[in-house]
């Protein structure tokens, strides 16, 4: 019987394989040149990191700005709101000083024995509208016995007098008020005026 006959081996001469291992090895070298980063991106890198940092703190220092203005416009709103309410009470003391008058004009005027329940009422219900006022920072201005003060008290009336020291409050005809230390009227007065006192103040002067 005849043989089959065999297929033709390939045969690879052994310089096409030395130029196809050359080809790869050019081509995997040419790959690893291409991955490295070209000259001057670190300085570019460098450079946009500073620009970035440079950012975030100016970023950083106008919310500081912005809070601390908010801040001073939240104290600022508050104080007026504050203020805005103290002149309300003001304006209503006010005009219930007034009515404090009348009271007192009326225990004034009612001294007989006959009308002693009448003046306990009065006196109850002064005493009342009183308390409710001075809880909010009223005060009576002192004056009687005290040396005159033209920015609390007020001068209606002179009394020329040895027994008395010069600007000696003698009598009140009025009582003054005080509102968290501001004069909201002055005390009604009469003051000593001793001539004594002011001639040797004058010759002690010379």
């Amino acid at each position: 019987m005849a043989e089959p006959k065999r297929e033709e081996e390939k045969v690879i001469p052994i310089d096409g394989v030395r130029m196809e291992r050359e080809a790869d090895s050019a081509q995997d070298s040419g790959d690893s040149t291409s991955g490295d980063p070209p000259a001057g991106f670190e300085t570019s890198l460098a450079a946009e990191l500073l620009k970035l940092k440079a950012e975030k703190e100016e970023l950083l220092q106008t919310m500081i700005r912005r809070q601390a203005d908010f801040e001073n416009f939240r104290k600022r709103t508050e104080r007026d709101r504050h203020e805005e309410g103290r002149r309300g009470v003001e304006r209503l003391i006010l005009d219930l000083i007034p009515v404090l008058d009348a009271f007192d004009r009326a225990l004034q005027a009612h001294d007989d024995p006959a009308y002693e329940e009448y003046r306990k009422g009065i006196t109850l219900i002064r005493k009342q509208l009183w308390d409710s006022i001075a809880k909010h920072g009223v005060q009576r201005i002192d004056a009687a016995g005290k040396i005159f003060d033209p920015h609390m008290h007020q001068a209606i009336e002179r009394l020329e007098s040895q027994d008395y020291q010069d600007g000696f409050i003698v009598a009140v005809f009025q009582d003054g008020y005080m509102f968290h230390g501001r004069v909201l009227r002055p005390a009604i007065v009469r003051v000593a005026v001793n001539s004594g006192e002011s001639e040797n103040s004058n010759t002690n002067e010379n």
